[in-house]
Parts: structure tokens; C-alpha cells; sequence
């Protein structure tokens, strides 16, 4: 391990991913704000679902497209390598916040997005073909130790491998679910729409879905299959931008796939990158010039690193601290790289009553959004903060001491509907916290 930290390379692989990273970012705001969601997901709500443990980050009103502002300048920046250092934490910390205002928004690329922009704080991502390192000549060097670019490699065979265990279970290889139900949905797709009719089709993907995430990495790790892998890579992610909403993700992986390239290759990238900006090429060789950290900067780096990777390799695990079935009750599921891998659909109505007998169906409609409601009829962390809100909201109203119950019925990856709480709980009696919520009722199939 000595001699792997003394080992130095190319910093261009960091400097492409730094420029793709930020231009994907830059590019992916500026659709968000320009298709209204800004408007429909953090202005229009009158209710939020905060993340426990950060309940103070909350929408901010109109000023919330300033944050969307700060976020695509930051990105911008990045990508230019403009004043870098402060850029990422930007970057970083306004991307965060953003994913942390609703939980009714959660999706794994953007928990991907802040940890990259959190390991790209300590990475010297701006030494080379950056604004920075044009301004400062002192800032100049070519050569980086290894491990800086090994650690994005890294978290990205984390994100591949721990989706791929996940997809080893009886749902998605032995039922073929949720894709069994996803996939006829697109048979309407010209040329290739009328296989997904075939069940056939679903177990095919399901189990090619499952070996590709488990070895992806280590093909594109090797050099002598990284090429073919990296084309799969490509195929893979097109085809399910095609078939899922699920946004800017697909292109972001194509993009970070990069980082695996050999240094040469992304050298040929940045020289294409000067041509066109009309930037003079060097006539010889440029000098090898090293990054020189001290010891003490080696060592923080080294530490804060080691605590990240030991916290993404444990992190996905705690949910066997939990009893029952993970997709039922859903504690220990987000922030675990569980892509895509069930089909829950709920309903869930409201009764607020007090001490005196009076009571109320609630309409959801009148406190939620379409997404909202959708989200939190199937997730009891959810159903938990929404009873606290409207055991507020109807104390307000003459309720003493209002008591809020709920009547559920979820259907998991096609079963039959089934309670998922306890209707007999009150709700707003009910703390939320990191212990198991013991009126979640069992899920026994």
C-alpha cells in the first residue's frame, strides 16, 4: 500500500471528468428550471417531506431559483475550472440542499451527485486545462499520485456492485419483477416495442440487468475490456433512458464511464478541447511536473477518504438491523443504490379525531401534490410526518388533542393490496427516529 500511494500518473482523466461532470450539472439544471419544476415541485406544495435529522432544510420560496442559479453557475464554473475550490463546495453543498428539500423527489443519481462532488473537494481536479491553472502558473502540474483518479473509479464500482447485489433476489430474477410490469407498458415503441409483450423479455433483462451491474466495473477496470465494455456501457444506459423517466442518470453514468480510459486517451481529449478553442499546442512534450502535497495534507486527504469509503461500503448493509421485508417497510432502502427494483402502488386516507369525537376524512389533495401523494401512500416514514402535519394543521382548526389514523392498502410488485400500518395507531403519537416503527405490520410472503 506504501508504494501504491508514491505511484503518479496523468491528472487528465480528472480533468475530463471534471468538464464532463460539470457540463452534465450545468446541463441538467437549466432543463429542470426550463420544464417548470421548479414551480411544481418547490414552490406550489404547502407541505414538505423532510429528511429526518434535517428538518431545517426546507424550499425557500421564490428564492429557491436562485438556488437553481447558484447551483448551475457553480456548475459552470466547475466544468471551466474557475476558482475550482470554491466552486465544488458550491456546487456541493447547493445540489444538497436541493435533493434534500423533499423526500417525495429522492432518486439515487442525485445521492450519486453530491457523494462525487463531495470526493472532488479534495481532488486537484484543476491543476491541468483549467482557468485556475492558466492564471496561476504555480498551480500547473500534469502529474498526479494514482489514487486520486483510483478513488472515483472506485466509488463508481460501488454505485455498479451494490446495485447488482440488490438485484439478487426472488422478485427480480425468479418473477422477473418489476419488469414484468414495466416493459409491456413500452410495447408501443417502434421496431423492438412488441418483444416486451413476451414475459421471456423480462426475465432476459432482469437477469442481464443483474450480471451487468455486478461486473461492469471490473471490465472497464481492465484495459483489455474496457472498450467493449464501455460500449455496453453506452447501449445500456441509452436503451433505459428510452424505456424509464429517469432523467439526466443514464447519460451521467455514460459520461463518468470515462474516468476508465488510460491517461492517452483523455489526453486526446484535451488536446481535441484546445484545438477547438483555438488554444496552441505545445511543440514538444510537456515536463512530468508532479503534485506536491506535504505529509499533513496527504494524511487529511487520506483519512477523510478512508472514513467515506468505510461509510459507502456499511451504509447500504444496515438494514439488517431491521425486521421484516425491506421493500415492504422500507427502513435502511433509500441511499443504498437500489435502482429501479420494485413496483409499490398505495392508498392511504387519513382520519383526524379528538378527545371529544369530532372527526375528519382527510382529502389529500387538499395538502399534497400528485407526486407527493403518490410517494407517501406507499413509505411509513412518510405516512409518519404527513400525520404530525395534519395533526398540526387540525389542532388549529378546534381539534383538542387530535389523534390521526390511517387506512392503508399497498400492492408490492403485483401482489394483491394488503394493510401496510397498523390502523389502530395513532400516528401523531408516534416519534419518528432510526429504530424499527413497530406498526409497520408484517409482510409475510
Amino acid at each position: 500500500m506504501k508504494g501504491y500511494f508514491l505511484k503518479y500518473t496523468s491528472v487528465a482523466p480528472l480533468v475530463i471528468f471534471r468538464i464532463g461532470l460539470g457540463i452534465m450539472l450545468f446541463a441538467s439544471t437549466i432543463r429542470f428550471w426550463s420544464k417548470g419544476w421548479i414551480e411544481e415541485l418547490y414552490i406550489k406544495p404547502t407541505f414538505y417531506f423532510t429528511y429526518y435529522g434535517f428538518d431545517f432544510v426546507k424550499p425557500l420560496g421564490y428564492f429557491t431559483y436562485l438556488l437553481f442559479f447558484i447551483c448551475a453557475a457553480a456548475a459552470l464554473c466547475v466544468a471551466l475550472g474557475y476558482k475550482y475550490r470554491i466552486a465544488i463546495v458550491t456546487l456541493f453543498l447547493s445540489f444538497t440542499y436541493i435533493e434534500l428539500m423533499d423526500k417525495a423527489t429522492y432518486l439515487n443519481h442525485y445521492y450519486f451527485v453530491s457523494m462525487i462532488c463531495f470526493l472532488l473537494i479534495f481532488l486537484p481536479a484543476n491543476v491541468s486545462f483549467s482557468i485556475d491553472a492558466l492564471k496561476n502558473k504555480k498551480l500547473q502540474v500534469d502529474q498526479i499520485p494514482a489514487w486520486c483518479i483510483d478513488a472515483v473509479k472506485l466509488f463508481v464500482c460501488f454505485l455498479y456492485v451494490f446495485a447488482g447485489i440488490a438485484k439478487i433476489n426472488s422478485d427480480w430474477l425468479l418473477q422477473a419483477m418489476p419488469l414484468k410490469i414495466w416493459l409491456p407498458a413500452r410495447n408501443d415503441l417502434p421496431v423492438i416495442g412488441f418483444l416486451f409483450n413476451y414475459t421471456w423479455v423480462a426475465y432476459m433483462f432482469s437477469w442481464i440487468g443483474c450480471i451487468y451491474d455486478l461486473c461492469i466495473p471490473f471490465l472497464l477496470w481492465n484495459k483489455h475490456t474496457r472498450l467493449g465494455a464501455y460500449m455496453l456501457v453506452v447501449v445500456f444506459h441509452t436503451l433505459t433512458s428510452i424505456l424509464f423517466p429517469i432523467g439526466m442518470f443514464p447519460y451521467i453514468m455514460i459520461v463518468t464511464a470515462c474516468i476508465f480510459f488510460d491517461a492517452a486517451w483523455h489526453q486526446k481529449c484535451i488536446s481535441l478541447l484546445k484545438s477547438l478553442f483555438g488554444a496552441k499546442q505545445p511543440v514538444s512534450a510537456p515536463l512530468q511536473e508532479k503534485l506536491e502535497w506535504n505529509s499533513l495534507q496527504q494524511r487529511f486527504v487520506k483519512g477523510i477518504f478512508f472514513v467515506f469509503f468505510a461509510t459507502q461500503l456499511l451504509f447500504p448493509f444496515r438494514y439488517i438491523f431491521y425486521p421484516g421485508n425491506l421493500f415492504w417497510t422500507e427502513e435502511g432502502y433509500r441511499f443504498s443504490w437500489r435502482v429501479m427494483l420494485m413496483e409499490k402502488a398505495g392508498y392511504a386516507q387519513f382520519i383526524v379525531t379528538d378527545d371529544s369525537g369530532k372527526y375528519i376524512i382527510v382529502n389529500n389533495n387538499d395538502f399534497l401534490t400528485v407526486l407527493q401523494e403518490k410517494m407517501m401512500s406507499t413509505q411509513p416514514d412518510m405516512m409518519l410526518q404527513y400525520a404530525h402535519y395534519l395533526a398540526s394543521h387540525y389542532s388549529k382548526q378546534g381539534f383538542k388533542n387530535p389523534k390521526v389514523y390511517a387506512e392503508t392498502y399497498v400492492a408490492l410488485n403485483g401482489r394483491l393490496g394488503r394493510p401496510l400500518i397498523d390502523p389502530k395507531t395513532d400516528l401523531a403519537a408516534e416519534s419518528d427516529s432510526f429504530k424499527h416503527k413497530s406498526w409497520i405490520l408484517l409482510y409475510n410472503d
